[in-house]
Formats: structure tokens, C-alpha cells, sequence
């Protein structure tokens, strides 16, 4: 396909898409907006950036306006699943621009805000509802919502809804639609065991792929350089004073990490804001507002918060702490280099993360490039950058019991300090001494005392 014009969309669809200034559908549009209007279930895979909402969302919006119904209380016919609050919000927003000029009422829920105006939005109908899972089980337990109507289900990003806690609140959900009903699943990845578990919400989909799971962004240069866990944060303040960094998006394995880093890069006069699951809604939409505008230009966060973020211009994105999961990897670096820009990822690899840039690189199938570090910037102590396969640490568990006669501190014969052999114990020994009486009948506040010349032990 290289026109909308030629999928089944309805006009006002079409229209609304021809003003936002898409012209020509990317490869996971081609492949998946027919089953969607066909009625079909779909398991979409495509990295980020490639239009997954649209993919969804405009198909969803045609069927929608060829059956107009109009509006029941607390009653969406439409329910879309995001993981995180600004991914929910991105993809309203996006229902909104491809519904321009049609009566569609969108609804976004999450938590971190008042449910009181949620409620009250609910309570005059949807027809499309986006939500994260946990407000949308609080809503249904304060019946502010029935689900029982829904025709279509979307799970956005689904490898993140599955994998990272959301398994048991999606089960519930499953059980509160009707079993009849078109459910789509778009992700960035999807491992085989979210793939295994996926069908259980699916029946007979049509599976579209655009990138392989352990495919990386074509346009991206990655490298790693490797350091010390504690230079990590000088190191950083380094890179991000490099003349061609500009805008980037680096990410902590921790919240915690995350606003130590702010707080760090502000002591080297670097503008950053840190978001995460700790920070409230408008903490968050602050943070982002001001990356966006400029006044900050180094965002720092984890990966629940940033996974779905739509921002363009993105020239870096610094892996501060490898991911424990490869895939994720892919996920990071997919964010720059979007839209047919160039971008640059840098890794920062601590000795004791050497397996999971091993495992990192057996994923994407390529062996990441070790740039040097930036010039004025000294390291505390030198970094060990022998090839993976020979780093590994030495394993001493086999060496126990192996040491010198008199090496220290062992419980071996005639160890320094230690025990040495115990006397068998005669069958005619003394009897149990009273509480107040060592081996030799002395008091207990004169008992042996152990001198620490050769091992000997004396009496007092």
C-alpha cells in the first residue's frame, strides 16, 4: 500500500489522517489496519516509532462510525490498555486527532489523579475508554464502569502489560469483557514466553511483524564504554558535555538511581528531570513538559515510565545501567533514530554487568563497538576490557579445605588462631562440670586464654 486511500477507511478517518500529515502507512499499517477492519484479532510486533497507535486506532475508529450506537452510561464499546499514565494519555490524544470530525466520545483513565471527575466522565458514556489496569479494576469495584459491552480490546505495548505485574489485573479484565469481542495486541517485543502466554487472550489472530524480536534500529550507532559502577555519574556529566549531544533520554534501572542522577548532573550545571512510577501524575507531566520545551534537555528515567513516550529530536539515549532483560535493550535504543533521523546510544558497562552485555549481544546477533572514554575524563582505577568470553570470575569454592598446613585462620591442623585436633573423648571422661567451672575446675572468669604466638593456646 502507498496511500491510506487504498485501505476501506472511513472518510472521515481518511480526512482525519491526510491532516495530521501522514500520507503513506508504515510496514506494520500496511500489514495490520485490514484484519483490523475485517474484525479479525491481530498480534502486532513492531519496534517503537514505526505508528503501532495508528495501526490500531484508525481501523478501530472506521468500524466504529459504520455502526453508530449512541452513547450508554459507564457502558465504552471500545477499551484500550496502556501500562503507563503518559502512555495512555499519548494514545487518547492520538484516538482524538483521527477522530476529528466525527461524534466519538474518548475517555482516559489512570491513577495518580482525583477518581472523582473520572467517575463523572464515565457516568455520561464512552466510546472509546484507555486506561491503565489498576484504575480501571478501581472504577469497576466502585461500579463506575461496566465492561460488559465492549466490542474491541486493546492491549498496547503487551510484552510490558504481561511481563511486569499486570498479568493478574489483565486476567480480571479478560473476564469482565465478553468472550466475543476482537482483541489486538501491539508491542515493541514480544519473547517467547509473553508470546505463549498472549494466547490466552487471543483467538485465531493474524500475526504481523515488521522487525524481528532481536533486530535494532537500523539508523542507531551503538557503542559501550566500559567503567567502574561508581564513575558511572562523573562519566555521565562527561558524555553529556560533548558538543553533539543535545537531547537525550538516558536510562536508571532504579527510581531511586534515577533521582540521584538529576540531582548529580544539576551539581555539573546539567539541566535534567527524572520520571518514574514514584513521581506524581503532575510531577511527571512537569518533568515531561519541560523536556519537551527545551528547558531541560536530559531526561532521565526508568523503563516503565518511559516505555511508549513519543519524543521526537531524540540525538542520544545513554543505558546508564544495562537492562536485565536483552530485549528491553532493543526497546531503549529504538527510542532515537526515529522517523528516518540518525541517533546514538552509549552504554555505560560496569565489570559486574558483563553478562548481560554478553546476553545483549547474543540477542542482537552483533557485537556492540567499546568507545574510548572522553577525553579529560580520568577513570578512579583502570577497567579490565578483556573480550567476555575470558572475563569471568575466578571461582574459589572448589579451593576450600585445599589450603597450607598453618595457613591463616583455616580450621586445618595447626592452623593459625584455629582449634587444632580435638582429644577423643575417653570413655571413662570426668563428669559435666557445674555452671560456674571451666575444663581445669577454675572459675569461668579464668578461663584459657588463646595466645596468639604460633597458634599455641595457654593457661593463665
Amino acid at each position: 500500500m502507498t496511500d491510506f486511500n487504498q485501505f476501506s477507511l472511513a472518510a472521515p478517518v481518511r480526512e482525519a489522517i491526510a491532516a495530521a500529515g501522514y500520507t503513506t502507512p508504515t510496514p506494520i499499517q500496511t500489514q495490520a489496519i485490514g484484519p483490523v477492519l475485517e474484525g479479525r484479532d491481530v498480534l502486532g510486533i513492531a519496534q517503537t516509532g514505526t505508528g503501532k497507535t495508528l495501526a490500531f486506532a484508525a481501523p478501530t475508529l472506521s468500524r466504529l462510525a459504520e455502526v453508530s450506537k449512541p452513547l450508554t452510561a459507564r457502558m465504552p464499546r471500545v477499551l484500550v490498555l496502556a501500562p503507563t499514565r503518559e502512555l495512555a494519555g499519548q494514545i487518547a490524544e492520538s484516538f482524538k486527532t483521527y477522530s476529528a470530525g466525527q461524534r466519538v466520545k474518548i475517555d482516559c483513565i489512570f491513577g495518580g489523579v482525583k477518581i472523582g471527575r473520572q467517575i463523572r466522565a464515565l457516568s455520561r458514556g464512552s466510546d472509546v475508554l484507555v486506561a491503565t489496569p489498576g484504575r480501571l479494576i478501581d472504577l469497576h469495584e466502585q461500579n463506575a464502569v461496566d465492561l460488559s459491552r465492549v466490542e474491541t480490546l486493546i492491549l498496547d505495548e503487551a510484552d510490558q502489560m504481561l511481563d511486569l505485574g499486570f498479568i493478574h489485573a489483565l486476567r480480571q479484565i479478560a473476564k469482565l469483557v465478553p468472550t466475543e469481542r476482537q482483541t489486538l495486541f501491539f508491542s515493541a517485543t514480544m519473547p517467547k514466553a509473553i508470546a505463549t502466554l498472549s494466547q490466552s487472550f487471543l483467538t485465531d489472530p493474524v500475526k504481523v511483524s515488521v522487525t524481528p524480536v532481536s533486530s535494532t534500529a537500523e539508523r542507531v550507532d551503538q557503542s559501550v564504554m566500559h567503567v567502574a559502577q561508581k564513575a558511572k555519574p562523573d562519566l555521565l556529566a562527561h558524555v553529556l558535555k560533548q558538543p553533539e549531544v543535545r537531547r537525550v533520554l538516558v536510562f536508571s534501572r532504579t527510581k531511586h538511581g534515577a533521582d540521584r542522577l538529576v540531582k548529580h548532573l544539576a551539581k555539573a550545571d546539567i539541566e535534567a528531570v527524572a520520571i518514574h512510577g514514584n513521581k506524581s501524575q503532575n510531577q511527571r507531566l512537569k518533568a515531561l513538559d519541560a523536556f519537551k520545551s527545551g528547558k531541560a534537555w536530559v531526561l532521565v528515567a526508568t523503563d516503565i515510565a518511559a516505555r511508549g513516550l513519543d519524543i521526537d529530536g531524540l540525538t542520544h539515549v545513554v543505558n546508564f545501567d544495562l537492562p536485565n532483560v536483552p530485549e528491553q535493550y532493543v526497546h531503549r535504543i529504538g527510542r532515537t533514530g526515529r522517523a528516518g533521523a540518525s541517533g546514538e546510544t552509549i552504554a555505560f558497562v560496569a565489570p559486574e554487568e558483563r553478562g548481560l552485555l554478553r546476553d545483549i549481544e547474543k540477542t542482537i546477533r552483533m557485537q556492540i563497538a567499546v568507545a574510548d572514554l572522553p577525553e579529560g575524563f580520568v577513570a578512579p582505577a583502570p577497567i579490565d576490557t578483556a573480550p567476555l568470553d575470558t572475563a569471568r570470575r575466578p571461582n574459589n569454592r572448589g579451593n576450600r579445605g585445599n589450603r597450607r598446613p598453618g595457613g591463616g585462620g583455616g580450621r586445618g591442623q595447626g592452623g593459625g588462631g584455629g582449634r587444632g585436633p580435638r582429644k577423643p573423648k575417653s570413655e571413662g571422661s570426668a563428669p559435666a562440670k557445674s555452671s560456674g567451672e571451666s575444663n581445669s575446675g577454675k572459675p569461668r572468669h579464668k578461663r584459657r586464654r588463646r595466645a596468639r604466638q604460633g597458634g599455641a593456646v595457654s593457661a593463665e
